[in-house]
């Protein structure tokens, strides 16, 4: 039976409508499972339905997240934020943690994760590499440096990988139970996950714009995991 993988989304205030890039529905597709959709509900039992019929879950990039969660005023450096899907996704994580369901955290993904989970972030990064990149989005950029003994190592058995980005927050202090498995030269967290649960898995670049070998291993870890039920 394939899997069912929920994705969150962006919404767009201009135009009152809410979006998804194709890549993040085209490699779920491509890994063998079957990509819905899933857009901000305000009440624990739309998050409880939503926690019923996927099987596992990808939550996407977007603007960044209202410092209120860790405590801290607005920086200049701030984007644009989207307090209805802050409040949804952090639900949502929390939900997905206590019932320990597979999912992948994506660039602002992975930045929720640690957030819903009692860690911090930097508003806007301005010392290091770039980890902005202006070049297309597919385009390797820069090196994260992998640690062996993870679940992100043995995906792309590679100590050095080469990944797009397209970020200014990142991690800060990390949230109880989760560990860095990558990161940039500079020393930004680009991956993180929670040994204690099946398949949390959180990566800061954008591994659905690539769409490589390499790339497409993460959605098959994702969909294997999520599979499992079923086995």
């Amino acid at each position: 039976m394939k899997v069912l993988v929920g994705i969150t989304c962006g919404f767009d205030d201009e135009r009152n409508m809410y979006y998804l890039r194709p890549g993040y529905w085209e490699s779920v597709e491509m890994a063998g499972g079957i990509p819905i959709i899933l857009p901000p509900v305000d009440s624990p039992e739309g998050i409880n339905h939503y926690l019923e019929i996927c099987d596992g879950y990808i939550l996407s990039g977007g603007d960044d997240i209202d410092p209120f969660y860790w405590g801290q005023d607005p920086e200049p450096g701030l984007g644009k934020i989207d307090p209805r899907r802050d409040r949804f996704e952090i639900s949502l994580v929390q939900a997905i943690i206590k019932r320990d369901k597979p999912a992948l955290f994506i660039c602002r993904g992975i930045q929720v994760l640690n957030v819903a989970l009692g860690g911090t972030l930097v508003q806007d990064l301005c010392s290091g590499i770039a980890h902005r990149q202006r070049a297309p989005r597919h385009h390797p950029f820069h090196d994260i440096l992998l640690e062996k003994d993870s679940v992100l190592y043995r995906l792309l058995c590679q100590g050095t990988v080469r990944v797009n980005s397209f970020h200014h927050q990142a991690i800060a202090g990390l949230a109880p139970g989760l560990i860095a498995t990558a990161r940039a030269r500079d020393g930004v967290i680009e991956a993180v996950e929670y040994p204690a649960k099946r398949f949390i898995l959180g990566v800061q670049w954008h591994p659905e714009a690539m769409q490589d070998e390499l790339s497409s291993r993460l959605f098959q870890g994702l969909v294997y995991a999520a599979a499992k039920k079923y086995n």
